[in-house]
């Protein structure tokens, strides 16, 4: 590590999830029962307790999703009525909301438990189904209780405390597990994209990668910056120049011995983006450490698929660099050489996501796999067009791009597919490269990255996804946290998991 390390305090490397189990009945002495309450104010049967619609009517509960109505019960149990939505229209969505809500409300109750998979009389039928259902509870639960592990208190001032164990009453185990190992990637990747950048360089990325990579038994590989330049990474390498820390390429690999696919994973890595010598206003800083979120996705989900055993391999790639102006800085104007040879010129090193991604993008597409996802905090254009919550999609396969708003809908993370429009190629001709960086205005600034990242994935099929705005959250929204997300672990792992 370097010497600034120490300016900030030692922060848990772990994020703090609570223990899982799956019963057929509510256990005795649980502290907190969470049951599901329709919007008509009834309650499935299973729901394991009474409660009073002319109670809750009285203190405007209706129902709704995402809300929730303290009660007292005989024996000392808070029971926690939540709303789950319409009758016969329950979705897994409703149900992470829910136990997101529950996870909130529960405090620092040692033991949880919650009968919220009663919502869907029937659902048992379905075996995938009925897992996806219980996945969904445990991911809610999880996400809602994140606490970033370098936060000293509560934001009510209390004493960070946290559920140990939670219960999913009538949860298969299979559905529990998986929601588990999801919602602990997910909180890992916030975890990283929380940290403060001095206390996440590259080589801390590396080094955090490389631990949790050595605990699943996937195979790990680093690259520092003499193997970089050995291996002609140009981009990964003019972007690094005006930073004090060297870059990292990082390699981790998950190899079942019956894969039937191969599906490679790529993230962009920028601990922190000043914008180099096109510098960010002030403002634009102040949440730059989370450009590496898309680094942090592609590696939390590959963990996370080693955990599942899931039959297909995985070869994920993180290009890791901060983007600092200084004398070595490259300038705009300079022309940088790519892994696959291409020539970039630079007309804005504020654009820098993209030509780290062009060097891991052309190691990917060496190896030809069945498929490449990117994953990137690359462009404003994305919160332009879509907001905040949705996560745009730009693909060579159309059975692909298929797959991933699939798979990001049914972990709740919506993605929607922007056109990589052939005409628009042209504007990104340079005089003095093969390609330049920026098309030289704001219009279709997403679409122009893609193009760009295009020229780099080769001839197979492959997606892009931007993920600049759903990264990061201003405020708490059901399972969403404030500061990083984790947005695209989830994403990730359904789609690869269901290949």
């Amino acid at each position: 590590m370097s010497p600034t390390a120490n300016v900030t305090p030692a922060i848990p490397e772990d994020p703090t999830t609570p223990r899982f189990d799956a019963s057929a009945e509510i256990p005795a002495g649980v502290a907190v029962l969470g049951v599901p309450v329709y919007r008509d104010l009834t309650m499935p049967a299973g729901a394991g307790a009474e409660l009073d619609a002319q109670y809750l009517a009285q203190r405007r509960f209706e129902g709704r999703p995402g809300q929730a109505q303290a009660m007292l019960a005989d024996d000392g149990t808070t029971v926690l009525a939540l709303g789950v939505g319409d009758k016969g229209a329950v979705s897994a969505d409703d149900l992470r909301r829910a136990a997101s809500t529950l996870a909130r409300q529960a405090g620092a109750a040692d033991h949880v438990a919650t009968t919220l998979l009663a919502a869907v009389p029937g659902a048992a039928e379905d075996a995938e189904g009925h897992e996806t259902l219980a996945a969904a509870v445990v991911e809610g639960f999880t996400l809602g209780s994140y606490l970033y592990a370098g936060a000293p208190r509560r934001k009510n001032g209390s004493a960070n405390g946290r559920v140990e164990r939670v219960t999913v009453v009538g949860g298969p185990d299979a559905g529990v597990k998986r929601g588990a190992v999801a919602g602990e990637a997910t909180c890992r990747a916030r975890d990283w994209v929380n940290r403060p950048p001095r206390h996440l360089t590259p080589r801390e990325l590396a080094r955090l990668a490389v631990r949790e990579a050595a605990k699943v038994g996937l195979k790990a590989d680093v690259w520092d910056e003499n193997r970089i330049a050995a291996e002609n990474l140009g981009g990964l390498l003019g972007v690094a120049a005006g930073a004090d820390e060297p870059p990292r390429l990082i390699r981790l690999e998950h190899r079942p011995r019956k894969a039937v696919a191969t599906v490679h994973l790529v993230g962009k890595g920028i601990t922190f983006d000043s914008g180099g010598l096109s510098l960010k206003p002030p403002a634009s800083m102040m949440t730059m450490k989370d450009d590496m979120g898309g680094a942090a996705a592609v590696i939390c989900a590959t963990l996370a698929l080693a955990q599942l055993k899931v039959p297909v391999r995985v070869v994920c790639w993180a290009a890791a660099t901060e983007n600092m102006p200084s004398g070595t800085a490259i300038h705009p104007g300079d022309v940088l050489t790519a892994r696959n040879g291409k020539t970039i010129e630079v007309l804005n090193t504020d654009a820098e996501g993209r030509l780290v991604l062009a060097d891991a993008l052309s190691l990917a597409a060496e190896e030809k796999p069945d498929a490449i996802i990117d994953v990137a905090t690359l462009t404003g254009g994305q919160r332009v067009a879509l907001g905040d919550k949705v996560a745009a999609v730009m693909a060579t396969d159309d059975a692909l791009t298929r797959r991933l708003i699939a798979a990001g809908a049914a972990v709740g993370e919506p993605l929607w597919e922007l056109p990589l429009y052939a005409p628009y190629r042209k504007l990104l001709d340079s005089e003095v490269a093969d390609i330049k960086n920026v098309a030289g205005g704001p219009a279709a600034s997403s679409i122009m990255a893609g193009l760009f990242l295009q020229e780099f994935a080769g001839e197979g099929a492959w997606a892009h996804l931007d993920i600049a705005a759903p990264a990061w959250a201003e405020s708490e929204d059901g399972w969403i946290s404030k500061g990083g997300t984790g947005w695209g672990v989830r994403t990730l792992v359904e789609l690869v998991r269901t290949w």
